[in-house]
């Protein structure tokens, strides 16, 4: 019983991760631009100053995903949120029935991994460069992290119950 309130607490965690990140963004919403702006053009790039793909300034573009990313973040944390909700309920249920129960759990950590792993590693991290810059890697750091704890609790929420 105890590893159940453990998972609906990682869970619950997880969410309050996303949804905390996502509302700072949108508290500082302009500074978040000036930075999604900054590493989306390729600025100050001065190891690999080349690119195969060229750096985004539309203001439009730099928006869209912004607001992708900031979307996504209260969409991971609703999810999970509703899944701490759904194993809280099922927490003295039978096994199969607490099992079942993971699916929004599942699906808030998973959508976190998106993010952190899709959106910043792989977009930010190899697309656009941004480890080049200081700002840009400690972001990387930072999502690195979240994407880990995402993926983490996604793994132990994930096991089967007896």
């Amino acid at each position: 019983m105890a590893i159940r309130y453990l998972k609906i607490t990682f869970v619950a965690s997880i969410a309050l991760l996303c949804l905390i990140f996502a509302v700072q963004n949108v508290a500082n919403l302009d500074a978040c631009y000036q930075a999604f702006a900054y590493v989306m053009g390729m600025v100050d790039h001065q190891v690999y100053p080349g690119s195969f793909f060229p750096p985004v300034q539309n203001p439009a573009l730099i928006w869209l995903m912004l607001v992708l990313v900031i979307s996504l973040e209260f969409a991971a944390g609703l999810l999970a949120a509703k899944g701490s909700w759904d194993l809280w309920v099922a927490r003295k249920a039978p096994a199969a029935t607490f099992n079942a129960a993971k699916t929004f759990a599942l699906l808030g950590c998973g959508t976190g991994i998106v993010v952190w792993l899709g959106l910043f590693l792989v977009f930010g991290g190899a697309l656009f460069q941004m480890w080049q810059t200081s700002a840009g890697a400690l972001s990387l750091e930072g999502a690195f992290q979240y994407f880990g704890a995402c993926a983490f609790i996604f793994l132990i929420v994930n096991s089967a119950d007896d």
